[in-house]
C-alpha cells in the first residue's frame, strides 16, 4: 500500500495498486511494442513482460494512484531505450557502466516485487477462509511490498534526473557499436551452423603431423610433448586433432585428456585422471576414491599404467608445479608411452619436456596468408572478400595479430553485416582502434571478444551468459541448456514457430558467431553438445560479476554480491556458503555434487528460495524428492534426472507454474494424478533405460498415463509411456496435439487401430517412438495420415508387413525397425527416401540377401544391420550409398563375407564388426593374408569388437594401425553404450 508523507496512513492497497500496473503496462506495452523489442535490454524488458501475465485478473482500478504509476512506466521506458544504446560501451566507461548497473539493479528488484505479489495473490486466492487468515499473518508482507514499492519509485527518479549526463555520451552517431543488430539467421533448428572440419583449420597439418611423428616414432622412454603459445593461438585444437587422429588412437593401449586450470588442486587432478582411465577400461574406480591421499591416488594410476603404452594430455598447464605433482604417477617401462601439454608459459614448457629429453613445438601466429584464408573462410563462408571491402578487412586482419582466436572472433562479428553497407564495416575498423596496436596481444584478444559480446542481439546476451553456469570444461548439453533458456524466460516464442525451436535457433546463432564450438554432432548434422573456449568464458565470469547476473561457488577471491541471481554449484557447498547467498534466486544449477553435506546445504538453501525458476539437481544422490522444491511457485524448469528418488509426491501440484519435469535416470515410474494440475507443462521425461551390452527387447522402462493426462495442450515432449491399457492411454495422448516428441511402449496387438488414429492426429510430430509388447504385434496397418514432418522413426516389434506409409515422410532423417521379422526386404521402400542418412535394423528381416541397388540410398551415412540371424549375403551395387560414412555389422553369424562391392564405397571411414565369428574375420585380415582384404583396405578404420570381461574391446584388423606390443598387436579400444548410439 502507497502511505501519505504527512499522515502516514494508507491510501490504497498494494493489490488494487498492482492491479492498476499492470494495466497501464499492458497498454503501452502493446502499443510500443515493436520498439521495445528492437532496443530492449534483456532485464528491464523482461521486468515489463512479467506484467503482461497478470492482465488475465480482473482488476479494479484505482485512479488517484495513476500517477505514480505512469512516472515509474515512462522511466522504464528511458530506461529500455537508454541500456539498449549504453551496453556496448559500458566496459569504456567507468561512469558509464556505474549507471547502467544502477538501472539494471531497479529492474530486478522490480522483478523480485513483483515476483513477491504474483506469490501472495496466489496463496490468497485459495479459498476465503485460508484468503483471511493469510490476510491476518501476512500484513508485515503487505507493508514490505508497499514500501518496496515506494522505495522503486524513488530510485528511478534519482536515475531519471540524471538522464542528460546518460544520453550526452550518444549525441555523435556512430561513436557506440550498435548492439540492437538483429538478425534472423539460424531459426531453423537444423539450420546452417559453422562447424570447423579439418581442411578449414588454417595451418594445422604440418605442426599436426610432426606431432604425431613425436608421439608414434623415437625412442621408447617416456617422453613429455610441450605445445606452448599465447592464448588464442589453437593449441588446444591442434592437440585436440592430434589426439583424435587414427594413427593415435590405434598406437596407444590408454588414454586421457586431463583439463587442468590455473586454481587447480593435485588431488583432484588425480582423482580426474583415475576417472577417465577406468572409465575407458569400462570398469568401476575404486571405492572411497574421494577420501584418497594424494600418495595413494598416485599408487592408483602407476599400477593402473603399468605394462601399458598410453598417452596422456594435460591441457591448459600453468605451471612446473603441475608437472611435478602428477610425474611420479607415471610409470616409465621404455614402451614408447607418451605426455602432451599444453601451456601459455614457455618456462613451463621447456622445463617440463627437458626432463624427459622430450619436445616443444612453439606455436605461431598464422601467416598473412594462412590469417586472409582463415578470415575468408569465416567471414564470407569461403568465398571471395568483395573488391569495396578488401582494404578495410586487410586493416582489420592485421591488427588481428596472426591470432586465430582472434580472426574467428571478429569474423563472426562481420559475418553478421551486410557487406553492401560499407559504413558499418568502417565503423567496426574504427572501433579496433589502438587496442589492437599494442604488444600485449591476449588484451587485444580480450577485446575483440568482448566487442564480439557487444555486438550480440539483445535476446543472445542473457542466453551467452547463462552459460557462466557451467564449469569451463564442461561439455554443454544443447536439449538442456534450451530448456533452461526457456525456464528463465529468454526465449520468446515466434509466429509458426515454438519456443523450442526458436531457442535452438538462438543456439545456431551462437555457433555461427563461434561462441560455441561444436564437439558432438548429430547424423543430421545439428549439434548434440558444445565446449565454450576458455576466453569468452573468462569474458562471461566478468561480464556476470558486473551485472550480477551468475555467481559460482568455485570462483577464486569471490567478492559476493549483494543479492545473487543466479547460483552454479561446483563440487562442494559449504555452510558458510548458503549464507552469502540471499533469497532471491532466480536460477540454481549444481554439477558434480555427491557428499551429504552439501546435498543438505543445498536443501537448506532451497528453503529460503521464493522466486526460483530454474532448479537442475541433475546427478545429486537424492534419495528422496526434496520437500522443499514443492514451495517454489515459480519454478518453470525442474530436472531431478540421474538422482534415485522413486516417488513423486501428490502436492507436486503446487509447481501450477512447472513447463519442463527432467525425471529420466531415476526409479520414478508412476505418477500421481495430481500432476494434472501442471497445465503449463511442455515436457515430461519419466524413463530408465536398463543397462547391458546389447539392447534387450524391453530395453527401457516408463510410466502410465491415466485418464485425464490429454489436458497437457502445451506438452510437447513426453515419454516413456507405458500404453497399457491402450484404450485409454492412446485416447489421452491424441489429444495433445501439439506433441513433437512421443515415445510408446507395451503395445499390443489389439491397440493397432487405437494406435493408428491416435499418431494421425498428432501432426506436429518429428519423433516417434513406438514398442510392442514382446510377442505382440506392432500392427500400423490402419495409418494412412502420418505425420509429414517426422523426422525420426523407432519402431520395435514384430510388423506383419512393411509400414508402406513411411516412404510418404519427406523429412526422414532417422529409421530403426527392431525386431520386426520382416519376410520382404526393407530396403526396397527406404531406398528412394530423399532425406535419410541413419539406418539401424536390428532382428527385422528374415531373408537370406540384402541388396542395395546402384543410385539408392543418396545421402545414407550410417548403416546398421544386427542380429540379422539368416542373412548370408549383402551386396552393395556400384553407386549405391555413395555418401556412407560409417557401416556396423554385429552378430550376423551366417553372413558369408564382408558386402560384396564395399569397395564402391569411397567416402567410408569406418567400417566395424560386433561380436562376429572368426570364419567372418579371417578372410580380411591381413596378418592372416585374408584374401578378401583388398575390398575394405581404403577404408581408414576397420575394427573387429568383441564383449569380453565387461567391456567392448576393440581389435584393428589393419596390422600397419595396431596398437599395444608386439605380443597383442590388437590391444583393445574401449567402447561405452552412449558411444554407440546407433543401437
Amino acid at each position: 500500500m502507497f502511505f501519505d508523507a504527512s499522515c502516514r496512513k494508507p491510501i490504497t492497497s498494494v493489490q488494487k495498486l498492482f492491479n492498476l500496473t499492470f494495466i497501464i503496462f499492458s497498454h503501452r506495452i502493446r502499443d510500443n511494442s515493436v520498439t521495445f523489442v528492437k532496443m530492449a535490454e534483456s532485464a528491464v524488458t523482461f521486468v515489463l513482460e512479467k506484467l503482461t501475465v497478470l492482465l488475465e485478473e480482473k482488476v479494479n482500478l484505482v485512479k488517484n494512484v495513476r500517477q505514480e504509476v505512469e512516472y515509474i512506466r515512462d522511466e522504464l521506458e528511458r530506461m529500455i531505450a537508454f541500456i539498449g544504446v549504453a551496453d556496448a560501451a559500458e566496459d569504456d566507461d567507468p561512469e558509464l557502466k556505474v549507471w547502467v548497473k544502477q538501472v539494471r539493479d531497479v529492474a530486478y528488484d522490480t522483478e523480485d516485487i513483483i515476483d513477491d505479489f504474483m506469490l501472495q495473490f496466489r496463496l490468497e486466492s485459495e479459498g476465503f477462509l485460508r484468503k483471511l487468515i493469510f490476510s491476518i499473518r501476512n500484513l508485515r508482507t503487505r507493508y514490505k511490498i508497499a514500501f518496496g514499492i515506494q522505495n522503486i519509485k524513488s530510485r528511478i527518479k534519482d536515475i531519471a534526473e540524471g538522464h542528460s549526463r546518460y544520453s550526452y555520451k550518444f549525441d555523435a552517431p556512430g561513436e557506440v557499436l550498435s548492439s540492437q543488430c538483429v538478425t534472423t539467421r539460424g531459426i531453423d533448428p537444423q539450420g546452417d551452423a559453422l562447424l570447423l572440419e579439418e581442411a578449414e583449420l588454417v595451418g594445422i597439418e604440418n605442426p599436426r603431423r610432426q606431432i604425431i611423428r613425436w608421439l608414434v616414432e623415437g625412442e621408447s622412454r617416456l617422453k613429455v610433448v610441450s605445445v606452448v603459445g599465447m592464448g588464442g593461438l589453437g593449441k588446444t585444437t591442434l592437440v585436440k586433432k592430434v589426439y583424435d587422429d587414427f594413427v593415435v588412437k590405434k598406437h596407444f593401449q590408454n588414454h586421457a585428456w586431463i583439463r587442468v586450470s590455473q586454481s587447480f588442486e593435485v588431488d583432484e587432478l588425480l582423482k580426474d585422471t583415475i576417472q577417465q582411465l577406468f572409465e575407458q577400461m569400462k570398469r568401476a574406480p575404486p571405492q572411497n576414491l574421494s577420501t584418497m591421499d594424494g600418495n595413494r591416488l598416485k599408487a592408483i594410476i602407476k599400477d593402473f599404467l603399468r605394462g601399458r603404452r598410453y598417452v596422456l594430455v594435460f591441457d591448459d598447464v600453468w605451471s612446473i608445479l603441475t608437472w611435478e605433482a602428477i610425474r611420479h604417477a607415471l610409470p616409465n617401462e621404455n614402451n614408447g608411452s607418451r605426455v602432451i601439454l599444453t601451456t601459455r608459459v614457455m618456462d613451463v614448457a621447456f622445463s617440463c619436456s627437458k626432463e624427459t629429453d622430450g619436445y616443444v613445438y612453439e606455436l605461431n601466429p598464422l601467416s598473412e596468408e594462412q590469417s586472409w584464408i582463415l578470415f575468408c573462410q569465416k567471414t564470407f563462408r569461403g568465398n571471395q572478400c568483395p573488391s569495396h571491402l578488401i582494404e578495410i578487412c586487410k586493416n582489420i586482419l592485421k591488427r588481428c595479430g596472426g591470432l586465430p582466436l582472434a580472426i574467428v572472433a571478429i569474423s563472426g562479428v562481420l559475418s553478421t553485416k551486410k557487406e553492401i553497407n560499407v559504413d558499418e564495416w568502417k565503423m567496426l575498423n574504427c572501433r579496433l582502434g589502438s587496442e589492437l596496436e599494442g604488444n600485449d596481444k591476449l588484451e587485444c584478444v580480450k577485446f575483440i571478444l568482448l566487442l564480439s559480446f557487444n555486438n550480440l542481439p539483445y535476446y543472445l546476451k542473457p542466453c551467452f551468459l547463462y552459460l557462466g553456469n557451467y564449469p569451463g570444461d564442461h561439455e554443454i548439453e544443447h536439449n538442456t541448456l534450451v530448456r533452461q533458456w526457456i525456464g528463465e524466460g529468454f526465449v520468446k516464442q515466434k509466429v509458426g514457430r515454438s519456443v523450442e525451436e526458436v531457442a535452438q535457433g538462438y543456439l545456431n546463432e551462437l555457433v555461427n558467431r563461434s561462441l560455441l564450438s561444436p564437439v558432438t554432432i548429430n547424423d543430421d548434422g545439428s549439434i548434440k553438445t558444445s565446449r565454450i573456449h576458455d576466453f569468452y568464458w573468462e569474458i562471461i565470469v566478468s561480464k556476470s560479476r558486473d551485472q550480477n547476473f551468475i555467481t559460482s561457488n568455485n570462483e577464486q577471491n569471490m567478492i559476493w554480491q549483494r543479492r545473487v541471481r543466479r547460483l552454479s554449484v561446483h563440487g562442494s557447498f559449504r555452510d558458510s556458503d548458503v549464507k552469502c547467498y540471499g533469497t532471491r534466486l532466480c536460477s540454481f544449477l549444481a554439477f558434480n555434487v555427491e557428499d551429504p553435506q552439501s546435498i543438505l546445504n543445498i536443501l537448506h538453501l532451497l528453503k529460503r528460495c521464493r522466486v526460483l525458476k530454474v532448479l537442475d539437481l541433475r546427478g545429486v544422490p537424492l534419495e528422496k524428492f526434496p520437500e522443499a522444491v514443492l514451495e517454489l511457485f515459480h519454478l518453470r524448469y525442474l530436472s531431478l534426472r540421474g538422482t534415485m528418488i522413486k516417488r513423486l509426491p501428490r502436492s507436486i501440484k503446487k509447481l501450477e507454474n512447472l513447463e519442463m519435469l527432467d525425471l529420466k535416470a531415476t526409479y520414478i515410474n508412476e505418477l500421481p494424478i495430481e500432476i494434472l494440475k501442471l497445465q503449463y507443462l511442455r515436457q515430461l521425461l519419466v524413463y530408465r533405460h536398463v543397462p547391458g551390452p546389447y539392447l534387450p527387447y524391453d530395453y527401457v522402462h516408463g510410466f502410465k498415463v491415466f485418464k485425464g493426462m490429454g489436458s497437457f495442450k502445451f506438452m510437447q515432449k513426453l515419454g516413456y509411456i507405458d500404453a497399457y491399457p491402450g484404450s485409454v492411454s492412446l485416447k489421452e495422448i491424441s489429444m495433445m496435439n501439439e506433441l513433437r516428441r512421443v515415445n510408446i511402449t507395451n503395445l499390443r496387438t489389439e491397440d493397432g487401430v487405437a494406435l493408428c488414429l491416435c499418431i494421425e492426429k498428432l501432426q506436429k510430430l518429428c519423433s516417434l517412438g513406438l514398442r510392442s509388447t514382446e510377442g505382440d504385434v506392432l500392427d500400423l496397418s490402419h495409418l494412412s495420415s502420418p505425420p509429414l514432418s517426422l523426422q525420426r522413426l523407432y519402431l520395435t516389434g514384430r510388423l506383419a508387413n512393411f509400414p508402406k506409409w513411411i516412404q510418404s515422410l519427406p523429412s526422414l532423417v532417422k529409421v530403426y525397425l527392431r525386431w520386426s521379422q520382416f519376410r520382404e526386404d526393407p530396403l526396397e521402400y527406404l531406398q528412394d527416401m530423399p532425406n535419410l542418412v541413419h539406418i539401424e535394423f536390428l532382428a527385422n528381416y528374415m531373408g537370406e540377401k540384402l541388396c542395395f541397388k546402384a543410385g539408392k540410398f543418396r545421402n545414407l551415412k550410417l548403416l546398421g544391420l544386427d542380429k540379422l540371424e539368416t542373412l548370408r549375403q549383402v551386396i552393395i551395387e556400384e553407386g549405391a550409398m555413395p555418401h556412407l560414412k560409417k557401416l556396423i555389422i554385429q552378430r550376423c553369424n551366417l553372413l558369408e563375407g564382408v558386402p560384396e562391392g564395399i569397395e564402391h564405397l569411397s567416402e567410408l571411414k569406418v567400417l566395424e564388426f560386433f561380436d562376429m565369428p572368426d570364419e567372418f574375420v579371417v578372410p580380411i585380415s591381413p596378418e592372416k593374408l585374408g584374401e578378401d582384404y583388398w575390398k575394405i583396405a581404403h577404408i581408414p578404420e576397420v575394427h573387429h569388437t568383441y564383449w569380453r570381461n565387461g567391456c567392448w574391446e576393440v581389435y584393428p584388423l589393419d596390422e600397419k594401425h595396431a596398437t599395444g606390443n608386439s605380443e597383442q598387436p590388437g590391444a583393445a579400444i574401449v567402447r561405452t553404450q552412449e558411444q554407440r548410439n546407433w543401437m
